[in-house]
Order: structure tokens, then sequence, then C-alpha cells
């Protein structure tokens, strides 16, 4: 079965690839989100010619194949947008796969359809303690979430706060906002690259002492040495790796320790073929895997499926909390809506696929490129 061809929706923020064979088979999947029109021209300069061309023989089914072959080709062009937009294909073909074998895309990969305990991710560092807390606090009594994570620091800030105070400040609120609750209530922050190693380890403890579980990239993502010597010196579980999209530092970073808990994201990858390979190799380590996905668009659903199915899932699925004021881009995506939260927990359906399809209405507002097999 061939690819026959392949056409991207997007506009800035987010991008939708279709793909159809020869024999009229279609399959939906979404390249990374933010400047996603630039990343649907690599679709269609870098990535198209390759998959429809004579050289990989276009066999729709070979994922694989496709997915390891086309970094190989376009080997003068590592990183992150090549990634972003492989990520489109290689999620489009695990639809195309699921909806031929009418299985849902996590049963493919070894899995099953059914329930992830998800945490309530906030997105904002210009929110105030109070209304941080306030906010997360109305989700736990209305969605059931037991874990929550919010900002520290300033953004690749070098060790500067988003205001001054304000990282010990927001800790202690959301420490007494959730005193109440069980013991089995957890409490994780993101750093974005914010610090040093010294002031990384500094708040690190401070952390520890606040019955905060999980932190995530202290130091500059790029500076491993630096990530590892934070992970080496805290009792808290150090996370990362939302951000690099290469095998080769993934597996420094898994050989190495760098992080104790790894965290992929499915579309800045490549795909789930290239998560897979991944969370195998973190799994071989025994680290596990709790990947990052920050926004409503596919990337969650596909984290969704993943997580159903590799034996080293994290405790929870990453869920944003952020709506339409802060992310409208992410609005009036799907026919209906594949993101319910139910006394805390998201859930995988029986449907074939991803499970979801994309509205038309949007995609009649999006802008537009073909790419097909002559």
């Amino acid at each position: 079965m061939k690819i026959a061809r392949i056409e991207t929706f997007f506009n800035e923020f987010v991008g939708m690839l279709k793909v159809t064979t020869d024999s009229g088979a279609i399959g939906w999947g979404q390249v990374a989100p933010y400047h996603a029109d630039i990343t649907c021209l690599v679709v269609h300069r870098q990535i198209a010619p390759h998959a429809l061309g004579h050289d990989l023989g276009q066999d729709a089914m070979n994922i694989g194949a496709l997915v390891a072959r086309i970094p190989e080709l376009e080997h003068k062009f590592p990183g992150s947008y090549l990634c972003r937009a492989l990520a489109g294909l290689d999620t489009a073909l695990w639809d195309l796969r699921g909806r031929l074998q009418e299985k849902p895309v996590c049963t493919l990969i070894g899995g099953e359809p059914g329930r992830l305990r998800a945490y309530a991710s906030s997105m904002q560092r210009n929110i105030t303690a109070e209304q941080e807390a306030a906010r997360l606090s109305r989700l736990r009594d209305e969605k059931g979430f037991d874990a929550f994570k919010f900002r520290i620091a300033a953004e690749c800030g070098h060790d500067l706060d988003q205001w001054p105070g304000r990282t010990e400040n927001i800790v202690k609120w959301m420490r007494a906002a959730m005193d109440d609750m069980d013991d089995d209530v957890a409490l994780l922050v993101d750093a974005n690259s914010g610090y040093s190693p010294g002031k990384a380890i500094e708040v690190g403890k401070f952390l520890e002492d606040q019955g905060v579980c999980h932190f995530e990239e202290p130091c500059p993502y790029w500076q491993l040495e630096q990530t590892k010597a934070v992970t080496d010196a805290l009792a808290i579980d150090v996370t990362g790796g939302e951000q690099d999209c290469e095998l080769p530092t993934w597996k420094r970073i898994i050989d190495d320790g760098v992080v104790n808990i790894i965290q992929p994201d499915v579309c800045y990858i490549g795909g789930l073929t290239r998560a897979l390979q991944v969370a195998e190799m973190a799994a071989e380590r025994g680290l596990p895997c709790t990947p990052h996905c920050a926004n409503l668009s596919m990337v969650t659903l596909f984290t969704m499926h993943f997580l159903r199915a590799i034996p080293n899932a994290g405790k929870y699925l990453e869920f944003s909390i952020e709506g339409e004021d802060y992310y409208p881009w992410q609005q009036g995506l799907y026919v209906e809506d594949p993101y319910t939260i139910v006394d805390g927990f998201a859930t995988v359906t029986d449907q074939p696929g991803w499970g979801v399809e994309i509205n038309p209405d949007w995609l009649d507002k999006a802008s537009y490129r073909t790419s097909q097999l002559e």
C-alpha cells in the first residue's frame, strides 16, 4: 500500500497532516505546535518527497523504516524542525493503520484502552501565588485532580525569579492549599531551564522540605552535566527531556542518569515511533517516562495512547488546564472533544486510530498545502 498524497492544514500555531494511500485509505496526524506554518513547509520540502519517492517504496504500513530513513536522507538538516515535521507523517500513519485494522493506536503498540491519572498542568508564570492556588484548588474540587504542576523561576532566567520571592511564595501557597487532601496528593514544579546548578540545588532542597515530588528542567536543558549535578545532589525526582529530539542525545541522557524521569514530547521528538524507542531505552535502565504534552492539540491524545502501552509509564498524564483565553488556537479542533476529566482521570477510548475526527469547520479556515505521488 503506497502513500499517494500528503496534505497539511495549518495556521501559525497548529498543523494537521492527512495521508491518503493509493487505495483511498486515510489517516490524520499533527506536526508539533507553534510556528506550525513553517513546519508544514518542511513537511512538503523535506518529508513528503521521501515518503512519496521510489527510494523508500512508499509503503504506508512500514512506519519504522520511513521514520528511520528520512532523517538519514536529510542528514544535513538535523534537529527540531525536521523532527517536528516528521511527527506529522508518523502520527498520521499510525492513525491510518488503526483505522484499517479497526483498533486504537494503543492496542497496535501493545497496550489497551482505559483510564489515565492526570495532573493539572499550569502554563502561567504571570499569575500570583494566591490566584494559582485558588484555581488549582477549584479544579481539584470540580475535576478530581490530585496532582498539580505549576511554574517556578523565570524561563531560562539565569537564577532570576519571575518577580522577587514568587517561587518560595507559590510553593508555600500550594502546599497550604493542598494540606487538607490525603497523602496521595502530588505537587510538581517546572523551572524551564531557570537555574544554575548551585541555585537549582538550593531551590531543590527547599522543594523537598515542602513535599514537592517533581523538579522539572532545573538547568538549561542543553547543559546535560548541569542537570546531572542537580539530580545527583537531590532526593527529589529531577525530570526533563521535553525539548530533546535527537536519539543520540537521548541515549546519553539515559545512560548517564541525567534525570530520574524522562519527558519526551511525542511531537517534538519526531512522532510515536521515536518516542517508543526512547521509552524502551529508559525501561532498560529502570527509568519511568512521564511525557511532556503541554496543550490540548493532538499531542495529548498521542501521549494518552503512548502511556497506555509502555511498561515504564510514569504516574500520570500531563493535562493542560489552560483554556481559550490562554490558547485560543486549540479551540474547535475536533468534532467531539476527546479530553474529558472524570475523578482526575482521562480516558483512551476503543475507537480506531487516535479515535478523533478533525473539525471540518477548522479545516475550511486553515491554510492548505499538498504533495502527491506523480
